[in-house]
């Protein structure tokens, strides 16, 4: 399928030709009709998966279909993190650039005169965590009596990070009478009661679940003590071919501690947490994009939003506390037709950790056991369960070295090279 066969207006495959995009994501396919119908939408999406694009390109159609005499805040999207809703709007930028949508971000950690300046203007559409907005809201300087379409994105995220209460205050200040695209990566029974109180006779679509994602990537464990795991994160990044690599942390002070290790040993790197400053957020990513950085450490929350089209490697440093989690982590990278590797870090106080995450995945990780820093009788500690039928027992580290890349079912661009739009 073409982007031009879902009825998209020319300015809008304009710049989608000038980005070198031909052909929607199964995401963009399903939802992009729904959306230019007016209707609710219920999106089961992870990163990576276009989604940002399956609901910009309609909104940006829509507001150019209906114009009133009056400027006023016509689209809202709220957004868990700064880095999200940052690119969110650049990525309205860049599919409206032809169609004169006017759009403006806003988020906390930073001063509000710029944002309270953009906001005078009266943008169409308006990209913004749940706090800031709620300030905002408070000093006067934002009237949402007129909106039309809220978007909410990534509310599994907001419900981590605590946002969900000021998502139901915004709600309540909003017209009733508007269209809602609701998006999640999960669907906890939460964010599916207030997915229920928002929509209204949603269409639903959904893609990528789970155990297909970490079927992209290649994946790898190794069972390390504590106390070895920067060394062996040291010993691993020796291997020059690693060209980038993600590394995901539990806290914001493990994140720094192993900045300060590899700095030291001479890997450049930085951390993005939430202590960090949005300036020092923004170019440390912006430095790991430009690849003066080869190493990015982070937490979860920090991280959330990341956008990396050639990232060839994440490491789980710690395994995270929630099994989902670690799908959304190793999807970060074999994105855009790229190769994904994952490799885990696995020590004595993380068996709990990774049988979860083994369940979730419904298969599992390969262990790679030659290294400098093995904890001998790990594994047969942790697996003590045989495989459930079907579940395809663990391969060798040279089967892994040796079994098929998988390349993305991403559309080609005119240089014929593959990409998404995000």
């Amino acid at each position: 399928m073409l982007f031009h066969e879902l009825g998209l207006i020319e300015p809008i495959l304009k710049a989608l030709n000038a980005e070198g995009y031909t052909n929607p994501t199964p995401i963009q396919q399903q939802a992009i009709p729904y959306v230019l119908k007016k209707r609710d939408l219920l999106g089961c999406a992870q990163t990576g998966t276009g989604k940002t694009a399956a609901f910009a390109l309609p909104i940006i159609q829509l507001l150019q279909e209906n114009k009133p005499q009056s400027k006023h805040i016509r689209t809202l999207i709220l957004t868990p993190t700064r880095e999200l809703a940052i690119q969110i709007d650049e990525s309205f930028a860049s599919y409206g650039k032809f169609a004169g949508t006017t759009h403006t971000v806003i988020f906390g950690g930073v001063s509000q005169m710029k944002q309270t300046d953009a906001l005078r203007k009266k943008p169409e559409v308006l990209i913004a965590t749940p706090g800031r907005l709620l300030d905002l809201m408070d000093q006067g300087y934002i009237d949402l009596r007129s909106l039309e379409i809220l978007v909410l994105d990534e509310a599994d995220r907001m419900l981590d990070m605590g946002f969900i209460n000021d998502v139901r205050k915004i709600i309540g200040r909003i017209p009733a009478k508007r269209q809602t695209l609701f998006f999640s990566a999960t669907m906890p029974n939460e964010i599916q009661r207030l997915a229920d109180s928002m929509l209204k006779d949603p269409a639903k679509v959904e893609v990528t679940p789970p155990s297909s994602t970490v079927d992209k990537i290649d994946q790898s464990l190794y069972y390390a003590g504590k106390a070895d795991k920067m060394k062996l994160l040291l010993h691993l990044l020796e291997d020059r071919t690693i060209k980038t690599a993600l590394v995901f942390t539990r806290t914001k002070h493990g994140a720094d501690k192993v900045v300060k290790f590899l700095s030291k040993s001479g890997v450049k790197s930085a951390a993005i947490h939430g202590n960090k400053s949005q300036g020092a957020r923004q170019n440390a990513l912006s430095d790991f994009k430009a690849g003066k950085l080869r190493t990015l450490v982070a937490t979860d929350i920090a991280a959330r939003g990341i956008d990396i089209d050639e990232l060839s490697h994440v490491f789980n440093f710690d395994l995270p506390n929630v099994p989902e989690t670690y799908v959304h982590r190793i999807g970060r990278t074999g994105r855009a037709g790229n190769t994904g590797i994952a490799i885990s870090f696995c020590d004595q106080e993380q068996k709990t950790e990774l049988k979860d995450i083994e369940k979730l995945i419904r298969k599992k990780i390969p262990v790679v056991s030659e290294h400098p820093f093995a904890l001998t009788g790990m594994e047969s500690e942790v697996r003590t369960d045989n495989p459930k039928p079907g579940v395809r027992a663990p391969r060798s580290s040279q089967q892994s070295d040796n079994r098929q890349k998988w390349k993305p079912r991403n559309f080609q661009n005119r240089s014929g090279n593959t990409r998404s739009a995000k």
